[in-house]
């Protein structure tokens, strides 16, 4: 049976990434996408996403949610990388739908129709999960699982020396999601920045002439300038689609239980992570966090399962 989802994303590229392989994925069954700000405002990540949606048009739509900025405000965006629309430059047309309820109803409203059947997989700041949490105290204890991009256990950050984008964009609700009694798991830099998409690797993607296909090299071509130019890398990280493999194949990945916290008032250390790896510990475990990763059988299953998207719109 197709494991029910939530897709909490900022549509940026790599959370457009994922739309593509998710919706077309045999093994989930997407019931609701909710866009929060991060890479892009919540409006253009909102707008993002219903793009998306219209171009793919998916076998069975999912409800869509909008969220709005946290209480003090998004203190940055991921522009720099994702281009001024969030996706390259693509300008995607779309119908924008006027009507979308906010992200914590549709979030609150799916996990009481399906207790303990639903995962909210968070590819962005957590701005809506800890508002759907203060909206329904009762929303964590009946969610099967949430999946968190974000943090750092060993490495730096990379928007601070301290902090990873998704919780230095909002370290408020992710101390409050931190703090929930729900089964979380955290997927950080440490994991996901060690897939990296080469030029190599999108040429094993479907063709350009494929929906999918053509997509998919309009938004991460882009990426890959700005990847050069600002990092000096030659390929790209796909935090998120890592993430999204961790939700439905953890036995591609290590984890370990951890007590973990997050900084939230530092002024060197906001959005930082903190663990306590003490040898006796006074804080309680509340999450497992990926360590390791088996990074070739991830990026094969990247391409291969992207390619069965770009098979199913085809037909």
């Amino acid at each position: 049976m197709p494991k029910k989802v939530i897709l909490d994303v900022d549509p940026g590229i790599d959370d457009a990434i994922v739309l593509c392989y998710a919706l077309f994925d045999p093994e989930v069954e997407v019931v609701a996408v909710t866009s929060v700000g991060g890479n892009v405002a919540p409006q253009v990540a909102s707008r993002n996403t219903q793009a998306i949606m219209e171009y793919l048009d998916p076998p069975r739509l999912p409800r869509l949610g909008v969220g709005s900025e946290p209480d003090d405000g998004l203190p940055l965006d991921g522009r720099y990388v994702h281009g001024i629309d969030g996706l390259g430059g693509t300008d995607l047309p779309v119908a924008v739908l006027r009507s979308l309820h906010p992200a914590e109803k549709v979030i609150c409203d799916a996990v009481r129709a399906a207790p303990n059947e639903i995962t909210i997989i968070a590819l962005g700041p957590l701005t809506n999960i800890a508002r759907a949490f203060q909206r329904d105290s009762e929303i964590p204890r009946l969610l099967r699982h949430l999946v968190i991009t974000g943090g750092t256990l060993d490495s730096p950050g990379n928007i601070t020396p301290a902090a990873e984008f998704n919780i230095y964009c909002d370290p408020l609700s992710a101390k409050q999601v931190f703090q929930a009694s729900c089964i979380k798991t955290l997927i950080p830099l440490d994991v996901t920045n060690r897939v990296k998409l080469t030029l190599g690797d999108v040429d094993q993607l479907a063709s350009d002439s494929t929906k999918v296909g053509h997509l998919l090299r309009c938004i991460i071509m882009p990426a890959f300038r700005a990847y050069r130019q600002r990092f000096g890398l030659e390929g790209i990280h796909v935090h998120d689609m890592v993430t999204y493999l961790a939700a439905l194949h953890p036995q591609l990945f290590a984890m370990k239980s951890l007590s973990g916290n997050v900084e939230t008032v530092g002024e060197l250390t906001r959005g930082m992570t903190v663990f306590d790896r003490r040898r006796i510990p006074a804080w309680r475990e509340n999450m497992n966090v990926a360590y390791n990763i088996k990074e070739e059988q991830v990026l094969t299953k990247i391409i291969t399962g992207l390619n069965f998207s770009a098979q199913c719109v085809e037909e």
